[in-house]
């Protein structure tokens, strides 16, 4: 198993025994976007025969079955869409944003069409023609995250100020909409990574970490439990926290009964998960945890000074993002 951590900025003040200072970076406004047909899960094509093949009793109540969200649109207008509901929340102009990190488990085409993929993008959502861009794709379910973490090194090196990151996914063979781990459903979701606070929705990015089991790779294997406590232990050690001393765990909508038994096996309990979008429209992707952020914020459900982490497991990975929301809110910033 291998583990990485955030790199603690420059400090020439900084003597052997005492923390390192880090500068201050920010994650704003996250929004998403859910494919525009709402579907029970009974119309998954199926979807009794997967269930036999994967050996669960069909009964929705106890996996969390309900509502899919299936779009007919492109990858590139759903990060679109959600991207300017992002600089909207912020009160920031495309042109303050100096870089785009792009997700996707599966950008559409090869080299040949990346190039105008990237471009509908970037022209879609206004950003200038000097805007870095990267694309992030091989960490899967954990896209986001690492997109996040990225962004977060970037803003603290000073490579840029204002890093845009955008996840977006669809199912592209509906026999695939149901797997042994959740119901997927389509979307996007983004927020804005900078070194200040802006818009209402606003939180500080306390630490992250992420851990890595290359063996254990493969799809066919299951989530780790050690990742995700060797994960949590790094983060929590650094900020000098406890496992109860987080308000709430944002984690993938998986089935119910994978979710909590994974992260009670990580240390967290039941009242610090956020279940509700698991029935409400099941997995989207690498965009769950940013999405269960957004929803937990609009239903009031995190407080000032609370902490709040974003966490997300495949198979062989685990990667974890610890935020901060705090007293007071920032004005806008264009």
């Amino acid at each position: 198993m291998s583990l990485t951590q955030d790199l603690p900025g420059a400090d020439p003040g900084h003597r052997p025994g005492q923390a390192p200072t880090r500068p201050a970076v920010h994650l704003s406004a996250p929004a998403y976007v859910l494919g525009e047909q709402a579907a029970d899960h009974t119309t998954i094509p199926q979807l009794a025969e997967r269930a036999r093949q994967f050996g669960m009793p069909p009964k929705a109540d106890l996996w969390g079955w309900g509502t899919i969200r299936r779009t007919a649109r492109g990858l590139a207008d759903l990060a679109v869409e959600s991207s300017r509901a992002t600089l909207a929340g912020a009160g920031a102009d495309p042109a303050s944003v100096d870089c785009l990190i792009l997700c996707s488990t599966r950008f559409p085409g090869g080299p040949r069409t990346h190039g105008r993929f990237v471009a509908s993008v970037l022209s879609g959502i206004g950003l200038g023609p000097g805007t870095a861009f990267t694309g992030i794709t091989l960490n899967r379910c954990t896209n986001l995250l690492v997109g996040i973490r990225t962004a977060q090194a970037l803003v603290a090196a000073g490579q840029h100020r204002r890093v845009l990151v955008a996840t977006t996914d669809k199912v592209s063979d509906e026999a695939v909409r149901m797997e042994n781990f959740a119901l997927f459903s389509d979307g996007a979701a983004s927020c804005l990574v900078a070194a200040e606070p802006l818009g209402a929705d606003a939180y500080e990015i306390v630490g992250g970490a992420s851990a890595q089991d290359p063996g254990a790779l493969d799809w066919s294997n299951e989530i780790s439990a050690d990742l995700a406590r060797a994960v949590n232990e790094r983060i929590l050690a650094d900020a000098g926290m406890k496992p109860g001393d987080i308000q709430g765990v944002l984690h993938p909508n998986l089935f119910k009964p994978l979710v909590a038994l994974k992260e009670r096996q990580a240390g967290f309990t039941k009242d610090q998960l956020f279940l509700d979008n698991i029935t409400r429209f099941g997995h989207c992707f690498a965009a769950d945890p940013l999405i269960n952020l957004a929803d937990r914020a609009a239903a009031g459900g995190v407080r000032p000074e609370g902490h709040y982490l974003l966490a997300s497991s495949v198979p062989g990975v685990r990667v974890g993002v610890l935020l901060r929301k705090p007293a007071t809110v920032p004005a806008e910033c264009s």
